[in-house]
């Protein structure tokens, strides 16, 4: 693919050519790779750094509103009671007992790449005794789903006290997987789209997580060392809902802490339409804590279209755990989302592989896992029940209780410094290793935003609609018939949970039904993008 060479300044191609680096900053997972690979490194977005203050695993940044409140409960079963005739499928308080009795089987995944069944493990937070260097290494069997034998877990071995050392951080799929019972602090630093900035979590150590997160990656998957990191271009492809002051402190940290020779940054639903071969299209985010749509034509953004809906895949997940527990099948271990990464991380692989769009009553079979302290997981042989009600929460969100974030402080977004006049008034400090196109204004440095005014200097007003009323208010919004018809024919969804079986169908029936009937539309078309297409060349 050379959709994104194509969008590239020809400076920066002919100077760095394949020594490339594509960045794409997600909620929940950062897609990092080379331009020329074919895939991308798609890691959970987090990091746990080990600390002596607090003795068992805290998630520091969870200012989380975790428990339902009555008014959300009755909403959320006044939901699933209204999706369940569109679904033909019993009454949430008719439950499996009333009805006639179902077909049950295994369901099997659509998407080949699902693990399935695997048991998770504990994170070994020790280092080797044999390496000193253990704090920047990490298996990367672990990211690639080959997970740890229980005997190979953080118990197996006994050495003497004096001889362990905590590794002093943890990223990716390992930090999800630590022991509650371990001294470690756990953070993720974008929440909801946007950095997770708060009083318990300063902008400092937001930055410094994501600069270590990232140049862990950079280090131990992509093989770029410091020293020759210079020689390196950064793309970073930026989702929408990232404000202005965000995408100049993340610039300032590709150029000045990764030492990128020099960036480039492209936006999410640009890459995304330019990657299909498309100029004009309806680009449909659906991440892991937000949806985004943005509006494009002829190759530009139409900023008045772009719109935030706060729920993704992870609260299709707990709406997931909350259906299975109303038929009373989970298992008997307490799952806490919260407060235990790992059972999100059970839940969301559950969710990948057996929930999908369709009638009638979907039932599986499956093996959960349970997850007490410093034992193995135990697996259960349990019944999954209305595995098609969680995804449609996308329509009626009042089935999903989002878990909510405090915005970062107002004074985050008084930016004075207008970064889409005037990007490059930046002050780096000069370093001998730098070249010159490094440095703003300096024999040539690249215009990085001349095509991206979608960007805003204030916080993002998030829609409360369905999935199908926020893309027909976001096409319509144009306020022009003509492309009008075009964008309702260009409907792209990507994120990890427009995989979902059945969501491309439902998305157009569903929009199709939303446009005012005095609306001279009768035709809509959806598809699919994958990330991959997104940010490889």
């Amino acid at each position: 693919m050379d959709y994104l060479k194509s969008a590239l300044p020809s400076q920066i191609m002919s100077e760095r050519g394949s020594n490339l680096v594509v960045i794409n900053p997600g909620s929940a997972n950062v897609r990092i790779g080379l331009a020329s690979q074919d895939t991308p490194f798609n890691i959970p977005h987090c990091i746990a750094r080990h600390t002596k203050q607090i003795p068992n695993f805290t998630v520091i940044d969870q200012m989380l509103n975790s428990m339902v409140t009555t008014t959300q409960l009755i909403e959320r079963e006044k939901a699933y009671d209204f999706i369940a005739p569109l679904l033909k499928i019993p009454f949430l308080d008719e439950g499996p007992g009333n009805s006639f009795p179902r077909k049950m089987g295994r369901v099997d995944g659509h998407n080949p790449h699902i693990r399935k069944d695997l048991p998770l493990t504990w994170t070994n937070v020790y280092e080797e005794a044999t390496n000193s260097s253990v704090s920047l290494e990490t298996s990367s069997k672990d990211e690639t789903g080959q997970f740890l034998d229980p005997k190979e877990g953080t118990h197996s071995k006994e050495p003497n006290a004096s001889e362990r050392k905590f590794k002093e951080f943890i990223c990716g799929e390992e930090a999800l997987r630590i022991s509650p019972t371990e001294p470690y602090c756990f953070c993720h630093p974008i929440r909801r789209g946007h950095l997770n900035i708060s009083q318990y979590y300063s902008m400092q150590q937001v930055l410094e997580d994501l600069h270590t997160i990232w140049d862990w990656i950079l280090i131990e998957k992509l093989h770029i060392p410091h020293n020759e990191r210079n020689m390196y271009s950064a793309v970073l492809v930026m989702p929408e809902t990232f404000d202005n002051r965000e995408i100049k402190e993340i610039l300032s940290l590709v150029l000045q802490e990764l030492r990128f020779g020099s960036a480039v940054v492209h936006q999410e639903g640009l890459a995304a339409v330019f990657g299909n071969g498309l100029s004009t299209a309806c680009v449909v985010n659906i991440g892991a804590q937000v949806t985004s749509l943005i509006c494009i034509e002829d190759g530009g953004a139409l900023p008045s279209t772009g719109k935030t809906l706060p729920f993704g895949g992870e609260d299709i997940s707990r709406a997931f755990l909350w259906t299975q527990r109303h038929y009373q099948t989970w298992s008997p271990v307490h799952s806490d989302v919260f407060a235990k990464p790992i059972d999100l991380l059970m839940l969301n692989q559950l969710k990948e592989t057996y929930c999908e769009v369709k009638e009638g009553e979907l039932d599986a079979v499956a093996v959960v896992h349970s997850f007490a302290e410093k034992v193995p997981a135990v697996s259960h042989k349990t019944r999954l029940s209305a595995l098609n009600v969680p995804p449609m929460g996308l329509f009626y969100p009042t089935l999903l209780t989002p878990d909510v974030y405090p915005p970062p402080p107002r004074t985050w977004f008084h930016d004075y410094e207008d970064m889409l006049e005037d990007t490059w008034h930046i002050d780096f400090s000069r370093r001998s290793d730098m070249p010159d196109t490094f440095y703003p204004n300096v024999n040539g440095g690249l215009p990085m935003w001349e095509s991206y005014p979608v960007f805003s200097t204030k916080p993002k007003k998030e829609e409360k609609v369905g999935l199908a009323e926020a893309i027909t208010n976001c096409i319509l919004s144009t306020g022009r018939i003509d492309i009008q018809r075009k964008l309702f024919c260009s409907i792209q969804l990507t994120g990890g949970v427009a995989l979902t079986s059945g969501l491309v169908a439902a998305v157009e029936e569903r929009v199709l039904h939303a446009i005012p009937p005095n609306e001279a539309i009768d035709t809509v078309e959806v598809s699919f993008i994958s990330y991959n297409l997104m940010i490889t060349f």
